[in-house]
């Protein structure tokens, strides 16, 4: 029964990945989670209010613009918070919802809310986003790639989401797809937390010259 939920997960993630244009690589090997929690890129725990004024390319060409990290964060909080602003009430409750069951460990209790905000407002980014992250907690990398891609067709300028999909891809060690992916977040956000220490590493691992 084991042998054959390895497999199954295996084939998951390898169908998710060529539907997203990446080759699996290391995939019969199970990759254990670390010894801290495990968390996709999100929004800071304090955001500014939306500002209506100022939509999302503009925010963009700021960011990349921006002359230091303390401005870049500023921008980077406005991105945020466009993304998380909810569509409906309804999806509002469900998604406090679910970050309550997040708060108290009820993963799966999250997931199930999260999973009638999509069927509510597939189009609402965050409930995507939310939900690759909680999958990426329990390992299921195969969900949380879907859910990644879907983010990244709304908006393929997310650099979280950009940011995650490189994470897991160097988990399952397709370190290549991985450096492919980090480069694409940091060309949206060159002020990424740790991003460019990977990019770094990864570029003189898997093309043998520093960048």
């Amino acid at each position: 029964m084991a042998v054959r939920f390895r497999f199954a997960r295996t084939l998951c993630l390898a169908l998710v990945l060529g539907t997203i244009g990446l080759a699996p690589a290391a995939l019969a090997q199970q990759v254990e989670p670390p010894g801290k929690q495990k968390k996709l890129p999100e929004a800071p725990s304090k955001l500014p209010k939306v500002d209506r004024g100022k939509n999302l390319d503009f925010l963009f060409g700021a960011l990349k613009a921006a002359p230091d990290e303390a401005s870049a964060k500023h921008v980077e909080a406005r991105i945020w918070a466009i993304w998380l602003q909810t569509p409906s009430d309804t999806a509002a409750l469900l998604m406090s919802r679910a970050k309550t069951a997040v708060d108290a460990k009820k993963i799966d209790v999250a997931i199930k809310l999260l999973d009638s905000v999509i069927k509510l407002r597939p189009d609402y980014i965050e409930a995507w986003n939310r939900r690759a992250t909680l999958y990426y907690m329990q390992n299921d990398y195969g969900r949380s790639l879907a859910d990644i891609q879907q983010v990244l067709i709304r908006e393929p300028r997310h650099f979280g989401a950009l940011a995650g999909l490189g994470m897991i891809m160097q988990e399952v060690g397709d370190e290549r797809r991985a450096l492919e992916a980090y480069r694409k977040a940091l060309a949206v956000n060159p002020h990424l937390e740790k991003i460019p220490d990977q990019v770094k590493a990864l570029t003189e691992k898997i093309e043998g010259r520093d960048i």
